[in-house]
């Protein structure tokens, strides 16, 4: 991984209290906008930068989308797996 490139983190936004949408941030150079966007699945969608790249996903159904999802998401992209931990504040949404 480069070093001006990010690793995997998630962002969470929340209306009273409860999570209404997710991001999962993909390794990337921080600056990089998403070009175009695929539904790969039940409230998830795949953002992607230059080249082609996968640089997010979109969790638009937070309480629908498991950690297997994403990890199967993952697996398709060739990225590494997320551990529950990193998902964890999906889970206290709930």
């Amino acid at each position: 991984m480069e070093d001006d490139m990010r690793d995997i983190y998630l962002e969470v936004t929340f209306r009273k209290g409860k999570a209404i949408a997710a991001y999962l941030y993909l390794p990337r150079d921080p600056e990089e906008k998403s070009q175009r966007t695929e539904k790969v699945g039940e409230g998830i969608l795949v953002d992607y930068g230059k080249g082609d790249r996968p640089i997010g996903i979109e969790i638009t159904a937070p309480r629908r989308v498991s950690l297997e999802a994403v990890n199967h998401i993952l697996a398709k992209l060739e990225i590494r797996l997320v551990q529950e931990e990193e998902l964890a504040p999906l889970a206290a949404a709930y």
